[in-house]
């Protein structure tokens, strides 16, 4: 878990790099045979979702960078952790 906070608290470009990567996979896959047949919405609603906490991480960033105690990501990464996977697993395993 520190491993993740090293990356990811307070550091909303790292954040945005995710969402672009997820956004990019969304973009390609789209317009490729491969993509054709797929359902892409959730590499679409994952890469909106890294997005927002981007945005969020640097409103945190901004408003309060003393904070130490973060209870939001008890709430932020599961969801995250959720949205990613189910991008990833329906993009491998879904058709049609």
């Amino acid at each position: 878990m520190n491993f993740l906070a090293s990356i990811f608290v307070l550091k909303p470009l790292n954040i945005f790099v995710v969402a672009v990567l997820f956004s990019s996979g969304y973009l390609l896959l789209r317009f490729t045979e491969f993509g054709a047949n797929r359902r892409l919405q959730s590499l679409l609603i994952a890469s909106i979702a890294w997005g927002l906490y981007a945005a969020w991480e640097l409103l945190v960033l901004i408003k309060t960078p003393e904070a130490n105690i973060r209870v939001d990501l008890l709430v932020i990464w599961p969801v995250l952790a959720i949205l990613s996977l189910w991008a990833l697993i329906s993009l491998i395993f879904r058709r049609g």
